[in-house]
């Protein structure tokens, strides 16, 4: 098994070795990152106790993660934030889990700045069970990422997914999380052009130029080079349905956003897609990629391809030629025995697209 500091010296390699990638566009790489990047463990007596009510959930909530400038300094070049509207504040400052799990001196603080109790967007995966982030809020992480951007200026682009939360437990004690409106979104685009700032995002409108709409410049292959996207972040909202459409409410092909939005293949906005599954979705993966999209795929979901030790999926993955492959795993897990881990042949997350080759 590597070592961490092993791995995180062949990925700042990675960053600096491939003399062309420059001349490259943004979709003709592949790269390995990371689902649910904040997350932190579940605290042991809570996660026993939830293992009573239901084991097979808990067990697919069983994973953790170093922190975001870690990862990055190992060179995954993609995260995943999860956030919940606060917009009055100390919405989620008292997770039920805490009281649930019973008095244990020896667990950490959850909250000891008291971050959780000011207005603003909190980040965390499940209200009330899950609650344990490496960064509290929204506003943390930007800075946290701004502070990384700075310290290595020529840095590769960063592919961020988002997954706007709002969805209700409807089991006593949970709590019933704000619902994600058109001030809302409003106030997260804010947010990221506040703590992150503009000049460090690559938005659809600079993908977009003087084509018509996203994706006839997507299709004209209009993604900027690798070297111009250097120093940058693509944020994603990852959501349909109504919360999609109230994003896009107002703003034709993301116009004036600061986020891109999946979608399906054919609509005005279509740049950046997510096919979970790469193989059952592999020859569309294959075929949206050819065509000038974005593709996110997944190596592992719910910790079970991890407990088989079964990288089947990671290499489905990496044929599809989708350009963003996520997993839990760029470490082998601490949470139960297990050598699985996911990066590609070279032990580096980056490479150019294997369709380069064709």
């Amino acid at each position: 098994m590597k070592s961490a500091l092993f791995l995180v010296i062949i990925g700042l390699f990675c960053l600096t070795s491939h003399s062309n990638i420059d001349k490259l566009r943004l979709n003709q790489i592949q790269v390995i990152g990371s689902h649910n990047s904040y997350k932190q463990a579940i605290d042991p007596a809570l996660f026993q106790r939830l293992r009573m009510v239901d084991s097979n959930m808990v067990k697919e909530i069983d994973y953790s993660h170093i922190g975001l400038s870690a990862q990055l300094d190992m060179g995954l070049m993609s995260l995943e934030i999860d956030i919940y509207a606060d917009t009055k504040g100390k919405k989620y400052a008292q997770p039920k889990g805490l009281e649930w799990a019973g008095k244990n001196p020896a667990a950490p603080a959850y909250d000891p700045k008291g971050e959780m109790n000011e207005p603003g967007f909190k980040v965390l995966h499940i209200q009330e069970i899950d609650f344990r982030s490496n960064c509290l809020t929204f506003k943390n992480c930007l800075e946290e990422l701004k502070t990384w951007s700075n310290a290595h200026k020529n840095h590769l682009p960063i592919f961020i997914t988002m997954n706007a939360k709002d969805e209700e437990i409807k089991r006593p004690g949970f709590t019933v999380p704000e619902k994600f409106d058109a001030a809302v979104f409003d106030e997260l685009d804010k947010t990221l052009k506040t703590y992150l700032g503009i000049e460090k995002l690559i938005t659809p409108d600079v993908v977009r130029g003087n084509y018509p709409t996203l994706e006839a410049a997507v299709l004209a292959g209009n993604w900027p080079s690798i070297k111009k996207a250097r120093g940058k972040f693509l944020f994603v909202l990852d959501e349909g349905g109504e919360k999609r459409a109230t994003y896009l409410a107002g703003h034709p092909s993301l116009k004036g956003r600061m986020m891109f939005s999946t979608t399906e293949a054919g609509a005005p906005e279509a740049a950046f897609l997510i096919k979970n599954d790469p193989v059952e979705a592999q020859k569309e993966i294959q075929d949206l990629v050819k065509k000038g999209y974005i593709v996110r795929t997944r190596a592992d979901s719910g910790t079970w391809q991890a407990r088989k030790n079964d990288k089947s999926q990671f290499e489905a993955a990496c044929t599809s030629n989708a350009q963003i492959i996520s997993t839990d795993y760029y470490l082998p897990s601490k949470h139960f025995p297990s050598d699985y881990s996911i990066h590609f042949a070279d032990q580096t997350f980056f490479r150019p697209n294997p369709m380069m080759k064709r």
